[in-house]
């Protein structure tokens, strides 16, 4: 491969309408000035019969103005391109299925307002792009499945949403929500059939409010949340962030520093309103690295019964007491300890069920 394209675009002017599949990459250990540069010159700058168009480690400006055909797209790690001229090869290319931008730096904002629909977009992947620039001005149709870090901006909660976060509504709906809350806090939305749809990378030090940012998505078809988080959010049980989750059948905190917040939201008797969130929740999970006093989940299990909702599966990891563990059992079908039970057992493997 030539250090520049140019050097044999003379030999490849002419328009190749045969051609379906093109696909160019310079030297990664290259610094992109010496890679090769993809003239528009280049098949006469007709690309329209292309249906595969993946670009890495070279310079483009993306010239072309008629991508009719072209159904699967890539860029990586390519020379910084204006979001402009990516937007205009967007609307040059309405039967995009798959796209895919790695490592590929925005110059310059597109105009305000202005807005881009990938209509037949299935598949896009985003890394290393400044995200919330340019999904504010692309619109994802209903189904696509998105994968992206997006680093949301603060302030977080108080103030308005992105409007990206609107547009991206429209994404499958997320039967499984896995939230981190480690050193770089992040929420993972799946779709109906696992795939996974998007990643939302929180900023630091927000962890404590954090989920709040959930109750800006339709969760409603929620079938499993798993909270993995030390630090609990600091507006007290997360009502806000359960109550639209209709659907949810399994809450999962491993580990979590304070589960009182989700029992107790989880507990009619302690809502204000008294209102039952997650009505067919039907299994619950705790892994706990304190001793845990399980009385409030004997409480919740119990009014969650009287009103109908009963849980079906109960797994705790700690030292309890056995009468508490017998107490729990009225209400709940199998109760599971991962650690050994006061009066069963002597070991710290064994485990207590129930019938």
């Amino acid at each position: 491969m030539p250090s520049n394209l140019q050097d044999i675009t003379a030999c490849l002017s002419r328009p190749a309408t045969l051609l379906q599949d093109m696909s160019i990459g310079g030297n990664r250990w290259c610094g992109l000035d010496d890679n090769p540069v993809l003239a528009s010159e280049l098949f006469n700058g007709d690309l329209s019969s292309l249906h595969k168009l993946h670009l890495h480690f070279i310079c483009t400006e993306l010239p072309w103005k008629n991508m009719a055909n072209l159904t699967s797209f890539a860029l990586a790690f390519v020379s910084p391109i204006s979001m402009r001229l990516l937007l205009d090869f967007f609307e040059s290319a309405p039967n995009l299925h798959e796209v895919g931008l790695y490592s590929t730096s925005l110059i310059s904002a597109a105009q305000n307002g202005r807005l881009v629909s990938l209509a037949c977009l299935k598949r896009m992947y985003i890394d290393g792009v400044p995200q919330s620039a340019l999904l504010d001005h692309l619109l994802i149709p209903p189904g696509a499945c998105l994968t992206t870090e997006v680093n949301l901006p603060i302030p977080t909660t108080e103030g308005h949403p992105p409007r990206f976060l609107d547009n991206l509504r429209n994404l499958p709906d997320f039967t499984s929500l896995q939230f981190n809350g480690g050193r770089k806090p992040q929420i993972e939305f799946k779709g109906p059939n696992g795939e996974v749809c998007m990643y939302l990378i929180l900023p630091q030090g927000e962890t404590r409010s954090s989920l709040e940012y959930i109750a800006h998505f339709d969760t409603s078809k929620t079938e499993w949340l798993n909270i993995d988080f030390y630090s609990p959010p600091s507006s007290g049980p997360p009502h806000r962030t359960l109550l639209p989750m209709e659907d949810l059948q399994t809450l999962t905190l491993s580990p979590c520093s304070n589960p009182y917040f989700f029992i107790h939201a989880l507990d009619p008797s302690m809502s204000p309103s008294g209102a039952l969130v997650c009505p067919k929740l039907e299994e619950f999970f705790v892994e706990h690295r304190e001793p845990l006093d399980i009385r409030g989940i004997v409480r919740m299990a119990a009014a969650r019964a009287s009103r109908g909702a009963n849980l079906k599966s109960v797994r705790i990891s700690d030292r309890y007491e056995q009468s508490d563990v017998l107490e729990l059992k009225k209400y709940v079908s199998r109760v599971e300890c991962v650690r050994e039970v006061d009066g069963v057992g002597g070991d710290g493997g064994e485990s207590e069920e129930g019938d």
